[in-house]
């Protein structure tokens, strides 16, 4: 059976943002900590060795794979700062339109620094994937 890798843990957030190396990342990883704090309203937590997860949601695919995840989170990596909202949502896609300067995949957004998006939008994004998973994951509340 497939054991999933990333896992929330009990590592410092604040540790592992002190040991991002470029200085201008790790203060952008600083900035979006207070963003995703304040507008979730979760305590930050570590999700496998590098991403920083607010809240959990337990899903179940139909293929019978399930798991947990954090509802919303980030990553400041090397080479651009990974954002993780709800995929499947429309709402995502149409708010991604008037963000700023990024590139996404299926389940990240991609973004070179906080200076190169829109703030609002980003707390929109936010908003709007903890929604769509509290609604499409209704026990999870």
């Amino acid at each position: 059976m497939y054991e999933l890798k990333t896992k929330q843990n009990d590592s410092s957030v604040i540790e592992f943002i002190e040991g991002v190396e470029n200085p201008k990342k790790r203060e952008d990883a600083y900035k979006l900590l207070d963003i995703f704090s304040e507008e979730t309203g979760f305590k930050a937590k570590m999700w496998g060795p590098s991403i920083i997860g607010f809240g959990s949601y337990h899903y179940k695919y139909k293929t019978g794979h399930e798991g947990d995840a954090p509802l919303v989170g980030f990553s400041p990596r090397k080479a651009k700062i990974s954002l993780y909202f709800a995929t499947g949502d429309s709402e995502r896609e149409k708010l991604l339109k008037s963000f700023g300067k990024h590139t996404s995949g299926k389940a990240c957004v991609y973004i070179n620094k906080v200076a190169d998006i829109d703030e609002t939008i980003l707390k929109q994004l936010i908003h709007q994937s903890v929604t769509f998973l509290h609604e499409t994951y209704p026990n999870n509340k």
